[in-house]
């Protein structure tokens, strides 16, 4: 029997509704949808802002369970492709023990018959974390489950190198503004490309988000970078799964 832990007894509603997005991942070594991720937003496609400043500190472990547990429902009747990975954004700080807290997210898969193995767990620390030890507890116990795990914003604030000889992600995400502009960079050009060869040596995926031309595009993929996402490719789809560029692929909608 899974062990349970306070928060996850706590059947409170949260006081304001919202909904998911999802934007898509591509890989274009394989020419496919490697996945997309889930953002949240407000009920009629209002901002992430929207929702998450309405949102208190003693809410943080609902809100997290309830995020996670819509974003895989919602995956389960949109999702056509086997393959494609759901990437969920997670609040570390709002995960007590992470075996027990993430029973509804696998009640959740089963009941959309979404495979957890697909599951993608991505965090961003942006501020120096106050238990390192915790995050690297939750990565450990997630990735034994089968799930992958990400760190988003990669050379951003404090998410940095020892961060990640830490933690050892199966992805790392580079933060955007080492991106924007990169093919006019020559240093950022040097930094991406080493931070994409170090990830070979590591055995880490590595994923450019923010994207929006074929210019930058075109620099990455000579630095070995397969995974892409931004507005180059699409922008997120509210309760859709939006047509992206190059893929031939029509808008999936649950949408009213």
């Amino acid at each position: 029997m899974a062990v349970k832990c306070a928060g996850c007894a706590d059947g409170t509603e949260l006081p304001f509704a919202f909904k998911m997005a999802f934007q898509p991942i591509v890989d274009v070594t394989g020419n496919r949808i490697w996945g997309y991720e889930a953002l949240v937003r407000g009920p009629n496609g209002e901002s992430a802002h929207s929702v998450l400043s309405q949102l208190t500190d003693d809410q943080l472990y609902r809100f997290d369970q309830a995020a996670r547990v819509m974003a895989i429902e919602t995956a389960g009747k949109l999702f056509t492709d086997p393959r494609a990975r759901l990437s969920i954004n997670f609040m570390p700080n709002a995960v007590y023990e992470p075996r027990a807290c993430i029973q509804k997210s696998l009640e959740a898969a089963r009941r959309a018959n979404f495979p957890p193995s697909n599951l993608m767990f991505e965090f961003t620390e942006n501020e120096r974390m106050s238990d390192p030890a915790h995050v690297e507890n939750i990565v450990r116990a997630y990735k034994a489950l089968g799930f992958w795990t990400a760190l988003d914003d990669f050379g951003a604030g404090y998410a940095g190198l020892g961060l990640l000889a830490r933690l050892q992600p199966n992805l790392i995400k580079i933060d955007m503004e080492l991106l924007r502009d990169i093919h006019l960079s020559h240093p950022k050009q040097v930094i991406v490309s080493g931070l994409a060869a170090m990830a070979r040596e590591l055995d880490i995926t590595v994923l450019a988000e923010g994207v929006e031309n074929e210019a930058e595009l075109t620099v990455l993929r000579a630095a070995g970078i397969a995974l892409f996402q931004g507005y180059h490719f699409a922008k997120p789809g509210f309760m859709s799964l939006p047509a992206v560029r190059g893929f031939g692929q029509t808008d999936v909608s649950l949408a009213g």
